[in-house]
């Protein structure tokens, strides 16, 4: 067997009803905590908003509410809920939402406490955050899509560069995370679907990045049979909570894999994308390129590839593992028609000259590298041009 490691230092509580636990669990990190969201007025998550500052409130905790977040997180944005963590003097961070806002809360703890913004701190820069600084962080997911609530990454976008990247260090790992199913349960159509596709695509990815290993191996093929099957459910019935539930575990075990293994060459055009138009959603981003990416490494993964074309289509159980795999692309777009989630670049909006940019922007991190089969830079390009 193949030699692997795992870690993971944030403690888990999952299930239904678990939010109101919050209350009595940031009391043990302090006082007075900032909670970081999207809008405060946006009518779908004003009232859970309001539940949670009372249970807050309940507890006997003084409550900020930074609710600056934007999708794709901007270093501006980061630094307004910096200034509020500092003047507010906030011992704890509840990051509530979706990837955005949890990625924020850990960002936020680094630049509230550490000189400059938190673009210094990038994962291939120096110094890295210090880990006797930070403010900890509990992250509160309402979609099952990002896994950042088990992951030592924040996500930031530097738009006047339009490029995006990520703070990545262990020590950004949420102290605790609470997956509450019913949290999700007010998520509209088009974030379940793009969230669901990230799930799946977390999981995928950590099985052909070099860095798997026995027990990645173990959680990221459950996290994509739940999806297979659970996600197109919950698109069907946003009320189904047996389903949501089921997508809630799946986001946990994805976002497990990719603290450990890592992402590949989809995820790479994906961020890159999304800090050219800020206005694609992530998910939303990796649809566009997954058939693409699928008929570009099929060949070099074949054991994984036919698996997942097997799961989304049991009629290729028949098929030999390289038939199987040489339909995965197609099936892979077929799952992306039932979740209407089957777009190019061209319809997102992306001018046809910009092609050649978005290919450099590909390669900015190394998500590429780990791919099993590696695209030069004239590849990338003509990858980009099938996307488009």
């Amino acid at each position: 067997m193949k030699h692997f490691n795992f870690h993971q230092s944030t403690q888990i509580l999952f299930g239904r009803g678990r939010v109101n636990e919050l209350g009595e669990i940031s009391k043990k990190y302090g006082n007075k905590v900032l909670l970081v969201t999207t809008q405060a007025n946006l009518a779908a998550f004003k009232e859970q908003y309001t539940r949670v500052i009372k249970i807050l409130e309940n507890a006997g905790i003084e409550v900020a509410h930074y609710d600056g977040v934007i999708p794709n997180p901007t270093i501006e944005t980061i630094a307004a809920g910096a200034e509020m963590a500092k003047k507010f003097g906030a011992d704890v961070i509840i990051g509530l939402g979706g990837g955005s806002s949890m990625d924020s809360a850990k960002a936020i703890s680094v630049e509230a406490t550490h000189e400059g913004s938190s673009w210094d701190y990038l994962f291939y820069k120096s110094p890295q955050p210090d880990p006797n600084k930070l403010l900890p962080v509990i992250a509160v997911s309402t979609t099952s899509g990002t896994g950042s609530q088990v992951t030592q990454v924040a996500v930031v976008t530097n738009s006047k560069l339009r490029d995006k990247s990520a703070l990545y260090n262990n020590i950004l790992y949420p102290e605790v995370c609470i997956v509450d199913p019913e949290l999700m349960l007010t998520i509209p159509e088009f974030v379940t679907a793009t969230t669901g596709f990230d799930v799946l695509c977390h999981a995928f990815e950590s099985t052909i990045n070099p860095g798997t290993g026995a027990y990645v191996d173990l959680l990221a093929w459950e996290a994509i049979t739940i999806v297979v099957e659970y996600l197109p459910q919950v698109l069907s019935d946003l009320d189904n909570i047996e389903a949501r539930e089921k997508m809630a575990w799946a986001d946990t075990l994805a976002g497990l894999c990719i603290a450990n293994a890592g992402v590949t060459l989809p995820h790479g055009m994906g961020m890159a994308i999304g800090g050219m138009y800020p206005h694609v959603a992530h998910g939303e981003a990796l649809a566009i390129v997954y058939p693409v990416f699928a008929e570009y490494t099929w060949k070099h993964a074949i054991p994984q590839f036919s698996r997942i074309a097997r799961i989304l289509n049991p009629e290729l159980e028949t098929l030999s593992d390289e038939e199987a795999a040489a339909k995965s692309p197609v099936e892979i777009s077929k799952f992306l028609k039932c979740l209407n989630l089957n777009k190019t670049l061209s319809e997102i909006g992306m001018p046809e000259h910009e092609i050649p940019k978005l290919a450099d922007q590909c390669m900015v991190l190394p998500d590429y590298k780990g791919n099993p089969r590696v695209a030069t830079k004239s590849e990338m390009i003509e990858l980009v041009k099938q996307c488009f």
